[in-house]
């Protein structure tokens, strides 16, 4: 892409909320009994592209800031309720179609773009007002560290979780190795950053990264929980607690049958977020806020401790492995989203630089001896 025109370039200046990407509103506070309360409201942050599972783009992520802080800022809001339009996706990270096409090759234009998406997380973990992440589908990637950058999770137990990083190119440095070894541990944040293997709702729960989960898949009118994992605590054979653990064979196959046979359903998830509202409702304010701000230390610490030199870094490395990882999941076949990455590590170990043709040697697609 060349950049001569100026006109193509991306604008990093804050707009005025319209139009992108983003939906804001306010929906009446009410009681645990259900009773509405005139003159308080709960801030509702919709991030709305559902075609691309709510990736954000640089105009959304503007928009997700302007809403945090006018939600934190207004007299009558009680708490924020971040979340996803659809059943699929909460969040699934940065737009990776504007990664590939815009910022791949460009590090002094991501670098910008990073400091939107920093500012993005500060203004979560700077809210005055207790923020609550609604799950309603896929929170993976940069959706997963936005998700845990918020004070509660409640999710519908369908959704997947996990982060994409070494995977595609990237480092989960947006927060998720801020995070994550503060929620669950340095082991378990090990294993979820490096490895990037999805994770069910019922292990997120487990894990201790959310507040509560509840069903959305409705079966002749009934709710039933996650046909594909097993959610009894159990044991396997080594005598580990599997509870969550993906199912197999027959029983696997005897999930999906259902799931085909369902519809998802949100009720249950809006009434447990309502509810969590209801209660934040009847506490005093100051305290809750006060509250708050003192158990995000440990998280916001790390957070910016580490952001300058994450944003830093990850903007050098869209001349690299962001470029290649981003064009690969960009343009590859639906199941073929991933770099040749052991060419990739034969090239770099024979010494070969990234300035030649490597970048579309290890492309998907590619027919290698």
């Amino acid at each position: 892409m060349g950049m001569a025109d100026a006109k193509s370039l991306k604008d990093h200046d804050l707009p005025a909320l319209a139009a992108c990407g983003v939906r804001t509103e306010k929906r009446e506070a009410r009681t645990p009994e259900g009773k509405a309360v005139p003159g308080l409201a709960n801030a509702w942050i919709w991030l709305d592209n559902p075609a691309q599972y709510n990736s954000y783009t640089t105009e959304m992520v503007k928009g997700v800031i302007l809403a945090l802080r006018s939600a934190s800022a207004a007299r009558d809001v009680n708490c924020v309720v971040f979340t996803g339009v659809g059943d699929k996706a909460f969040c699934t990270g940065g737009n990776t179609k504007e990664y590939a096409e815009y910022y791949a090759g460009h590090p002094q234009e991501y670098r910008q773009y990073m400091r939107l998406f920093n500012d993005m997380v500060s203004a979560i973990l700077a809210c005055d007002k207790p923020v609550i992440c609604r799950v309603n589908g896929m929170r993976i990637g940069g959706g997963q560290e936005i998700g845990m950058a918020c004070d509660f999770s409640v999710a519908q137990d369908l959704a997947r979780f996990g982060q994409a990083g070494p995977k595609h190119g990237s480092a989960p440095i947006g927060g998720a190795t801020d995070f994550l070894p503060v929620m669950v541990g340095a082991e378990r944040a090990m294993a979820a950053c490096v490895l990037c293997e999805p994770f069910s709702a019922h292990e997120a729960y487990q894990m201790g990264i959310l507040t509560d989960i509840v069903p959305a898949l409705k079966v002749d009118g009934k709710f039933i929980a996650n046909p594909l994992v097993e959610t009894q605590r159990m044991y396997d054979e080594f005598g580990r607690l599997a509870f969550g653990k993906p199912k197999t064979g027959e029983a696997l196959a005897q999930g999906k049958a259902l799931m085909k046979k369902g519809t998802v359903d949100l009720a249950q998830l809006d009434q447990a977020v309502e509810a969590l509202c209801a209660k934040i409702l009847l506490t005093f304010p100051d305290c809750t806020t006060k509250t708050v701000e003192e158990l995000r230390k440990p998280k916001l610490e790390a957070w910016n401790r580490n952001k300058e030199d994450a944003r830093a870094w990850l903007a050098l490395n869209m001349m690299t492995e962001a470029r290649a990882g981003f064009a690969a999941f960009n343009s590859g076949a639906k199941d073929d989203r991933e770099v040749d990455f052991l060419l990739l590590r034969r090239k770099l170990a024979a010494g070969e630089g990234w300035a030649g043709d490597m970048h579309d040697a290890i492309q998907p697609g590619k027919k290698h001896g």
